[in-house]
């Protein structure tokens, strides 16, 4: 697919800013800050959108907007579900939708909820590149308080092409139908630094590669240029005109492997929902590639 076919995946902070003013502008813009932090972090991210954030922005809660039957962290909820969580944001099909997260890094969790809307079928959803990081180095106010949104209808529909499973991924070890790129660390991914969930050993699925996360991104948070990111996946020996699956530690900085390879043209990677905490706790011994313990049966 040609790029130009593909929707804008990134907008700057001027962008966002004038849109912020204007509201002569086709779509409606919706913002919502999409932050979410390793409990680890001790970070409260509802707590820090009070305090701050981008002028009309909305709180995406992305535990919330989940599969709260799942055993495992934030998996995809139902699309009447998602279509409810997000209608209450005032969220509705018309809506070109920006996402942004607060974050250290620039963005970290926003691109989760981007794969999520185009899972969904809603393409009209870009990131704030640098995310509130670069939003207040470049001198844009910010509002406090809780957001107050009208509720909009949205309808949602399910693309399974773009969601693997733990099935999916267990065949693909025989059959090598997809690459599986792996967003986390290096360390947790060799198996040599510790996972941030208890009970859950680092290393990594059969057969995939690595390329964390933060590779996507500059130094100052903002996202690498098209041309940097092929180069990415050409050191990995990752072929974007084959298909791609993305995994990481619970499904959320996968997603960085998906915007990258989307803005270098292909719009078509999966991402493996259950991730490494699945992986671990279903897989045998045998299929967990580690430098350390690895799984003990």
């Amino acid at each position: 697919m040609s790029q130009q076919l593909l929707y804008r995946a990134l907008v700057s902070a001027k962008w966002v800013s004038e849109a912020i003013k204007s509201s002569q502008s086709g779509l409606a813009v919706r913002l919502l800050d999409a932050s979410w932090y390793l409990p680890k972090m001790k970070r409260d991210p509802q707590k820090e959108f009070e305090e701050r954030h981008i002028p009309g922005a909305a709180f995406f809660d992305i535990d919330q907007c989940s599969d709260r039957a799942s055993p495992y962290d934030h998996m995809l909820p139902r699309a009447g579900e998602f279509a409810e969580y997000v209608g209450k944001l005032g969220v509705s099909n018309d809506s070109h939708v920006v996402v942004y997260d607060a974050s250290d890094q620039g963005l970290f969790s926003a691109p989760r909820v981007w794969w999520m809307f185009r899972v969904f079928g809603h393409d009209a959803v870009s990131l704030l590149d640098g995310g509130l990081k670069n939003w207040l180095r470049e001198g844009y106010p910010v509002s406090s308080g809780k957001s107050r949104s009208a509720s909009a209808e949205f309808h949602a529909s399910l693309e399974n092409s773009m969601v693997k499973t733990h099935k999916d991924i267990k065949e693909n070890i025989e059959s090598q139908h997809f690459q599986v790129v792996d967003a986390r660390a290096a360390g947790r991914f060799r198996g040599v630094e510790p996972e941030p969930r208890e009970g859950i050993e680092p290393g990594h699925i059969p057969g995939s590669v690595n390329i964390p996360f933060t590779d996507f991104l500059t130094e100052e948070g903002l996202e690498k240029s098209p041309e940097k990111i092929q180069s990415l996946f050409q050191e990995k020996k990752v072929d974007l005109s084959k298909p791609l699956v993305a995994t990481c530690g619970s499904g959320v900085t996968a997603c960085h492997v998906a915007l990258g390879a989307y803005l270098c043209g292909k719009p078509d990677v999966a991402i493996y929902d259950g991730a490494w905490v699945e992986w671990f706790m279903r897989a045998r011994p045998e299929h967990i590639i580690s430098e350390s313990r690895g799984k003990i049966q």
